[in-house]
């Protein structure tokens, strides 16, 4: 095996939307029907896997030549839904957000110039073809973006306990969150699964509610433009179609107590229920508590 294909990548996050296979054109349906039935299909850690290799020629190659083929698959009420990769598509975004965050020699470093042009280049081409095109996922670093837990009720919540295997030493034990011995420790047995799942109609309820809440108690602020922007995002998809976030590699990087004691979705549901009761004084605790877990998470980004 080669190291690009041994290796764990955390630390993200992601949240999808899976589409029943009436919502794809042929002959993509024809392609995903197929697909669903094979008997394994790849998860998240193999595509990152596949990413990381494509960075290590000289120059690199951070976006996909050719679109993935790939997907996860999954079941809701007894139907197959898919969530197509697009990473190429989701690599182009991913680079444009990039050059937000890091000054121009930092991305000269990381990326050469002439790579960062030519990548450009090619997606403004693709996308004066498809206009219309958007990401079936979206990904968050060393987070869950706050926002997300609003789609989401605590019954939704999915939790499975990691799993060591027989004979692991128990490197890492007592390291606190973020400690690198337990995160290179879980990734040689089965990691703990931490994740929401719900329809469509569901998190468009629920988001609607929260920012008619928000919209009435307080002044738009950021929360309220993030919910917005996930509210389009989201009627872009099949009203059949599940959604799902997904704690994915952050699993890495936290104790398996904390994993099993995160009530976010309930602590922001709490929060938004406060507000349109009037109660703004328990809306803010809820929301300050929620707030300061997730910053202690935000901080191991930075941790030595």
């Amino acid at each position: 095996m080669s190291v690009a294909s041994s290796v764990l990548i955390p630390y993200a996050s992601y949240l999808r939307v899976y589409e029943p296979l009436a919502a794809f054109p042929e002959p993509e349906r024809t392609h995903w029907a197929r697909y669903a039935r094979l008997p394994r299909t790849p998860g998240a850690q193999e595509e990152l896997r596949r990413s990381l290799a494509d960075l290590l020629p000289t120059p690199p190659v951070p976006v996909p030549v050719h679109e993935s083929g790939e997907a996860f698959v999954a079941r809701l009420d007894g139907v197959v839904v898919i969530c197509p990769w697009r990473t190429r598509l989701r690599g182009w975004l991913a680079l444009q957000e990039l050059a937000g965050q890091f000054p121009e020699p930092v991305l000269d470093a990381m990326l050469p110039p002439v790579v960062r042009v030519q990548v450009e280049s090619d997606y403004e081409r693709w996308l004066s073809r498809n206009p219309d095109a958007r990401p079936w996922i979206r990904t968050a670093v060393w987070q869950v973006p706050l926002r997300w837990f609003a789609l989401f009720g605590d019954e939704d919540r999915e939790y499975e306990p990691g799993e060591r295997p027989s004979g692991a030493e128990e490197a890492g034990e007592g390291a606190g969150a973020g400690g690198a011995g337990g995160a290179g420790a879980r990734g040689v047995g089965k990691a703990p699964v931490l994740r929401y799942r719900t329809t469509m109609a569901q998190a468009r309820r629920r988001l609607a509610r929260a920012l008619r809440a928000l919209r009435e108690s307080i002044d738009d602020g950021p929360m309220t433009e993030g919910l917005i922007e996930v509210g389009r995002w989201l009627e872009e998809f099949h009203p059949r179609a599940l959604v799902e976030l997904d704690f994915g590699g952050l699993v890495h990087a936290l104790p398996e107590e904390w994993l099993a004691a995160d009530r976010s979705a309930a602590q922001m549901a709490e929060g938004i229920a406060a507000l349109r009761a009037g109660d703004g004084e328990r809306a803010s605790d809820a929301y300050g508590r929620l707030a300061e877990r997730w910053r202690t998470v935000r901080d191991l980004r930075f941790a030595n």
